[in-house]
């Protein structure tokens, strides 16, 4: 697809895995249950420099940002040193946000490992969330609401780490919580807060959480992960989400992000870009260059 290339813009959520030689178990045999896609196993394959460079041949990014990609939970720090070579041997990643489990004994020691590589900016550790609006349930154990979880990531803010959060948006009231008592941690939401019911009442249940979470000054939000399962990505079902994220959060606190290469799975690079850029293509050229790179430079120090 063409898309406009004439503005630089930054990828924030991007993942490389090299199955040949490194541990990701959800990509290597294990099964994730109700992935949101539904078959995924068209990602069970290396995904490297080189096969991004190819999958954005004509609007390459100028910079992008690595989040964790499930490599195997035992040695987090493995993947942080593995993904630096990368970035020194390719220029690829320009940022790390690497994986820490805040409710482990070892969070400290391993916060400061990861912090001590240069491109690390910041950190992803799921928390556990509620599987539907229905169940949602605050206090569950290894949740934002759980003292030795909120214990780990405390310790983000002395080392100058930012927080990755990827939660469901009826779960969104604990992470503005969490951002309102943890105020010197910018906190950035992961894939436009996963809006995967798409009827009125699951798009208003959702613009209201959103609302919740952008109260809080120190947030904001990557516009990613809009794919519905079973369905391809259309500018008719995601550009009206995009434009409502941004209204909520401001132009000032949004990321294009594309999540690939697991958005690969419901669009190319090019219909994800393309789909951003009409959504913002009304807004003063200023505006669009924060929402396609300057938001992203800011939040992690990309300079």
């Amino acid at each position: 697809m063409d898309v406009e290339t004439s503005a630089p813009f930054v990828d924030a959520h991007q993942h490389f895995w090299d199955l040949d030689a490194n541990p990701y178990p959800w990509l290597q045999g294990e099964t994730v249950r109700h992935f949101r896609y539904g078959d995924y196993s068209a990602l069970q394959r290396n995904y490297l420099p080189a096969d991004l460079a190819r999958d954005t041949r004509g609007f390459a990014p100028a910079r992008t940002v690595h989040i964790e990609a499930e490599w195997a939970r035992d040695d987090p720090v493995a993947e942080t040193r593995w993904l630096s070579q990368l970035a020194r041997e390719h220029g690829r990643p320009s940022a790390i946000v690497a994986h820490a489990a805040l409710d482990r004994g070892d969070v400290a020691e391993v916060l400061a490992a990861q912090a001590a590589f240069p491109l690390v900016r910041g950190i992803r550790h799921k928390p556990v969330t509620s599987a539907t609006v229905a169940q949602a349930t605050r206090g569950l154990a290894g949740s934002m609401d759980d003292a030795r979880w909120r214990r780990g990531y405390a310790l983000l803010q002395p080392h100058g780490l930012s927080f990755d959060l990827q939660a469901p948006w009826w779960n969104l009231d604990q992470a503005a919580a969490l951002a309102r008592d943890f105020p010197q941690t910018a906190l950035i939401l992961n894939h436009t807060g996963l809006p995967v019911d798409r009827s009125e009442a699951g798009l208003a249940g959702w613009r209201r959480a959103l609302e919740t979470l952008a109260a809080q000054p120190n947030t904001a939000i990557k516009i990613s992960g809009l794919g519905q399962r079973g369905k391809p990505w259309t500018q008719a079902d995601n550009v009206p989400v995009i434009r409502d994220a941004i209204a909520i959060f401001g132009p000032s606190r949004c990321l294009f992000a594309s999540n690939f290469p697991v958005d690969s799975l419901v669009a190319d690079y090019g219909t994800i870009l393309a789909g951003f850029m009409t959504a913002i293509a009304d807004r003063p050229a200023a505006e669009r260059r924060a929402l396609l790179h300057d938001n992203a430079v800011r939040l992690y120090r990309l300079d």
